[in-house]
């Protein structure tokens, strides 16, 4: 089969810190090329370097048999390579015809911009993904994170790429929404596409790849027919030993009420939203994107003002006027949009995980030292991958990211916290740290509202699911009533009404 990319000894260094060694590997012209690995294994960082984002510290490469420098990313849009990254790559303030388009304007004869083409291809293109309902003229910042992902991908077929990288593309799509993406895979490769796909997911690599290469702390592992590897041989070379029972045992709480919701509502978003939280319960919030689930957690934290409705905090109404009154309450927030929200990516890892809790470092003048020390506590307890403690978060893996988002979430030491897709681009060992210092908490006397599309995670950590449609809570399952059944056939309205 003919070679489309081949690489040669590619090595990249970030301050004088290896992050990738000697990657020697040749892709095929039409397959889906699989890369996996745990956060920090240099998945990122390898494709960064195809898509012009990275210059490699050395190596060689060559596209279509010839040997290429991509110094940018607009010399790899130039041979037909395209990346979708992890992270959007969007202008908020732009609308989404703009987005497709930036720096590749459609232009009539007359020198003016031809926006009617523009919008025009937007259209076929959002209906090539089943999202037609997206408005080409809708603004970028008030689109949802999984119609933001669909953005992003039509952004990157937009061109005819040859070359398709596609960095965690399914973390915040529905289950029917990861159907219309993989019927879309299938149909690029039929037309001789390249496809490289990154995923922490094993079964949709399993099930949409035809080789897989493994990473591990910056070295090749292996590359492997598909069929010639299971789903638990991938994981074992990802983390180099092999993985206990995933999910911590669950310790269900009968404390009292620390957290009650009464009739809650926001208007189009919210409708009587009413529920108890219990001290050292994992509370799980289930249902399809749009449900309503994020909105209700930024409502509960001040994000958004709520119409109707009461909010007690151990029995005592709680008067939220902005997001500090829930902080200073002894509630804490991980967005599910980490970029967006969660942290900021030109500062350094210190200064993002004190960042909410800055004034505890101060008296009366910040303690740089106390900062340091806690959060070298924190990249120990979560095994976060970093150059040092002063590297910029935008050098780290969208995992390492995430476990640092976690950290400066619980570092105002809250009584209650928000968890919103906590192991959204984690890998699987990553995401049992995560869950068993979730489940840490929750034994020690600290509420949990823990959000997330990935009903395996839903059922295997919460001691009680509410699942929400339309705005609505529709149904409530206690543990050992949960199933993925049971979950979608409320999350879908068989169940619940609306």
């Amino acid at each position: 089969m003919e070679v489309i990319v081949k690489t040669e000894g590619i090595a990249k260094e970030f301050s004088s810190v290896r992050v990738l060694n000697d990657i020697s590997v040749e892709i095929r012209a039409g397959e889906v090329f699989g890369i996996i690995g745990e956060n920090g294994a240099g998945k990122s960082t390898f494709i960064k370097i195809l898509a012009g984002l990275y210059q490699p510290t050395a190596g060689k490469l060559w596209f279509d048999g010839k040997a290429v420098e991509i110094r940018n990313p607009a010399d790899a849009r130039g041979i037909g390579i395209s990346l979708i990254p992890q992270e959007f790559n969007l202008v908020s303030d732009l609308c989404v015809y703009e987005n497709i388009f930036l720096g590749e304007e459609l232009v009539q004869k007359n020198g003016f911009l031809d926006i009617k083409a523009m919008v025009s291809r937007t259209r076929q293109l959002l209906s090539e993904l089943d999202v037609s309902s997206i408005d080409p003229y809708a603004r970028i910042q008030d689109l949802s994170v999984a119609q933001k992902q669909m953005v992003e991908i039509a952004k990157a077929i937009a061109f005819d790429s040859r070359f398709l990288i596609m960095d965690e593309p399914t973390t915040m799509l529905t289950s029917k929404e990861v159907e219309i993406l993989f019927r879309l895979i299938e149909r690029l490769k039929a037309h001789g596409v390249t496809i490289v796909y990154i995923s922490h997911k094993l079964k949709e690599v399993k099930r949409i790849c035809d080789r897989v290469m493994v990473l591990r702390d910056g070295e090749f592992i292996s590359l492997e027919e598909i069929a010639n590897i299971g789903i638990d041989e991938m994981a074992r070379r990802m983390v180099g030993r092999e993985l206990k029972e995933i999910f911590p045992e669950k310790k269900p709480a009968a404390g009292e009420v620390v957290l009650s919701v009464h009739n809650l509502s926001v208007e189009g978003l919210l409708h009587d939203i009413s529920f108890d939280l219990h001290v050292g319960e994992v509370l799980g919030f289930a249902g399809l994107i749009g449900a309503g689930r994020t909105e209700l957690a930024e409502t509960i934290m001040g994000l958004r003002r709520a119409e109707s409705g009461e909010i007690s905090l151990r029995g005592k109404p709680l008067q939220l006027r902005k997001p500090w009154d829930a902080v200073h309450a002894g509630l804490s927030y991980l967005s599910e949009d980490r970029q967006g929200s969660g942290i900021i990516t030109s500062f350094d890892v210190v200064k993002n995980i004190t960042l909410t809790s800055l004034r505890e470092y101060a008296k009366p003048f910040i303690s740089q030292k106390a900062e340091i020390e806690k959060s070298k506590f924190y990249v120990d307890r979560f095994s976060i991958k970093i150059p040092s403690l002063f590297a910029k978060l935008e050098q780290l893996s969208g995992g390492n990211q995430q476990k640092v988002s976690l950290a400066k979430s619980i570092d105002t030491q809250p009584k209650i916290i928000i968890i919103d897709e906590p192991t959204r681009g984690i890998d699987v060992k990553a995401k049992r740290d995560i869950y068993v210092f979730v489940r840490g908490l929750a034994n020690a006397g600290i509420s949990v509202i823990f959000i997330s599309s990935e009903l395996e995670e839903i059922i295997g950590m919460c001691d009680r699911v509410l699942i929400m449609r339309s705005g609505r809570i529709v149904g409530e399952l206690p543990s050992e009533k949960l199933s993925e059944e049971e979950i979608m056939y409320f999350a879908t309205g068989i169940k619940g009404g609306y």
